[in-house]
């Protein structure tokens, strides 16, 4: 499995919002020159998230986004399957079909790598936003010189 750069983008935009204040909005344009992403590609993104539920959009003066959902109720399977849509190790681990040898799902490769995926796809539901945000927060403090930290 590969992830493309839109789920990369996506990540790092939901930890951003995952670290500010619950509530807080934030225009899209400042989101993308925080997190150094093309605003028209942020906008794209932003849409999947919404139609998601992880985000959730204000119009008018006072719009932007904010998320939809608590970060702990946010994990990275949510976002690589708002912007992704399920992802498979293996074509014929969702389509048997596609087997190239005709075994429709039954040989030890594809058992193999259907136990993998379920260990995977267990792991990224278990990696949760607001776990990332408390991270982030302390990498971030570790990086500051030491009269900045205290």
């Amino acid at each position: 499995m590969k992830l493309n750069q839109a789920t990369d983008y996506a990540f790092r935009m939901v930890l951003h919002m995952a670290l500010l204040p619950s509530g807080t909005k934030i225009t899209g344009s400042v989101l993308a020159e925080q997190e150094l992403i093309p605003e028209r590609f942020l906008l794209k993104i932003m849409r999947s998230l919404i139609a998601a539920g992880i985000m959730k959009s204000f119009r008018g003066v006072d719009g932007g986004f904010a998320l939809n959902r608590d970060p702990q109720e946010i994990s990275l399977l949510d976002v690589i399957r708002a912007v992704e849509g399920d992802a498979y190790l293996q074509r014929c681990l969702y389509d048997v079909g596609s087997c190239s040898k005709s075994c429709m799902g039954h040989c030890a490769i594809n058992e193999a790598m259907g136990t993998i995926q379920d260990q995977l796809i267990n792991q990224l539901e278990q990696v949760n936003f607001k776990t990332l945000a408390q991270r982030e927060q302390l990498i971030e403090a570790e990086a500051l010189p030491y009269s900045q930290a205290q």
